[in-house]
């Protein structure tokens, strides 16, 4: 589906402008059992003239007919590319922590890895850092995210491919 780049878009957005609008998509990832598990997923990137990009993504299990049944997990935060080809990226989850992700862009390429991570005292997980690969495959987002925890080392834990909808 094509996209148009908005007229007013501020200059640091221009290497992020390909993500901007709603994907819809398949994704799998690692169940806490080590299982293998798959989930719908929306993801938006919006932007509103300032020089980031609001993100907010969206996973949830299917209803026969493909339309999401119930919320799995979400995410949402805060894109902030540079000229100099570098982004950071502030994001939050309902389950307990925020996370500040830094990274590079090269072309239709990101790739980040976490910076900081702050967790309340009753995340669900003990989620200690991260490495994300975000690029645009043959029209679609694809992307993918390891995480690691206080017992596991970094592993694949989640991945997608998303259509422009």
């Amino acid at each position: 589906m094509p996209f148009q780049i908005p007229d007013n878009l501020d200059n640091n957005l221009m290497p992020l402008a390909w993500m901007i609008g709603h994907w819809e998509g398949d994704g799998h990832g690692v169940g806490p059992d080590g299982g293998e598990i798959s989930y719908g997923c929306q993801v938006d990137f919006t932007d509103n003239g300032g020089d980031y990009l609001h993100y907010i993504c969206q996973t949830f299990t299917k209803n026969p007919d493909g339309t999401p049944k119930e919320p799995l997990w979400m995410e949402t935060g805060f894109w902030r590319p540079r000229l100099d080809k570098t982004i950071d990226v502030v994001m939050a989850a309902p389950e307990g922590w925020a996370e500040l992700w830094t990274g590079t862009i090269d072309g239709a390429k990101i790739e980040l890895v976490t910076d900081a991570v702050a967790r309340s005292k009753d995340a669900t997980v003990p989620y200690t850092g991260g490495q994300r690969l975000y690029g645009q495959v043959e029209g679609d987002l694809m992307w993918a995210y390891d995480r690691a925890t206080t017992e596991t080392p970094l592993a694949p834990h989640m991945w997608a491919r998303l259509r422009r909808a």
